[in-house]
């Protein structure tokens, strides 16, 4: 398992301080957010990052998230939008894009006693994976759906239901990243719903349930990392959290080295 962290958790000012800092503390990845590169300036991100000393391994978000909304061009701009996105993640050879369909509650109409909202939303969800995996396919990369907690999203809210999604598109490049944070609120038990969830996981966001770096709460990475170990996940875990302290160079320098000792451990146990 190898360590990322979001560009803008690293200290510095420059983006070549910050990238520098990850180097010299053994960081083997970078994720960068949507929210930094928008279509069609999505180049900027690879002159950005072309001699970066850390490869660029994910993409977090999307420029819009209208996936599942009820107007059909506000759909086509955000599956486009991934398009361009998964495209880039393909030039930077990373694992892929990141992406909640929704936040809060559904927006299509409850057509219940034919179906309702949920299940229209899974239906169409399921089409549009399809098309975003056959995309991904293109450009060697993943399209990976997060799940989220109740407060932020209704539809998929465990890794099951990321899962379920997955297997409904059966497309070998729509995979799902398991979130520590999200995990700690909505699962009865985070390391059995990793092994549940198996090979679907591609990738692993890290905060601790303060949402501040791991080591600031009461999470047990220990098993968490022990069950991604038991699936054969060895791909990166990209801290996506605030970082707390004065002194926010020390304190994910602190973190960075609770992970490993956590990962270690996690090891010794098996």
């Amino acid at each position: 398992m190898k360590i990322a962290v979001q560009t803008g958790l690293l200290p510095g000012k420059e983006l070549s301080d910050k990238l520098k800092w990850a180097a010299d503390h053994g960081v083997e990845g970078i994720e960068i957010s949507a929210w930094q590169y928008r279509p069609p300036a999505l180049d900027q991100a690879l002159r950005d990052y072309e001699n970066s000393p850390v490869p660029v391994v994910s993409i977090c978000g999307n420029a819009s998230f209208e996936f599942l909304d009820p107007d059909p061009k506000k759909r086509r701009q955000s599956i486009d939008e991934s398009k361009q996105y998964l495209e880039l993640a393909g030039k930077f050879g990373a694992v892929g894009q990141i992406v909640p369909p929704i936040f809060g509650p559904p927006r299509i109409n409850d057509l219940a006693p034919l179906k309702s909202a949920v299940d229209l939303e899974k239906d169409l969800l399921t089409l549009i994976c399809q098309e975003l995996g056959e995309h991904a396919k293109e450009h060697k990369t993943l399209f990976m759906l997060e799940p989220l907690n109740r407060y932020e999203q209704h539809l998929l809210r465990k890794q099951a239901d990321g899962v379920e999604i997955c297997k409904r598109c059966a497309h070998p490049n729509v995979a799902i990243i398991s979130d520590f944070f999200h995990m700690h609120i909505e699962e009865e038990d985070s390391p059995q719903a990793i092994r549940d969830a198996g090979a679907y996981v591609k990738h692993v966001h890290l905060a601790d349930n303060t949402r501040k770096e791991p080591g600031t709460g009461d999470i047990d990475f220990v098993a968490g990392f022990k069950a991604l170990l038991d699936i054969g996940f060895n791909g990166y875990m990209a801290y996506e959290c605030s970082v707390g302290g004065e002194d926010k160079s020390a304190a994910l320098a602190k973190s960075l080295q609770y992970v490993r000792d956590c990962i270690d451990k996690a090891r010794k146990s098996r």
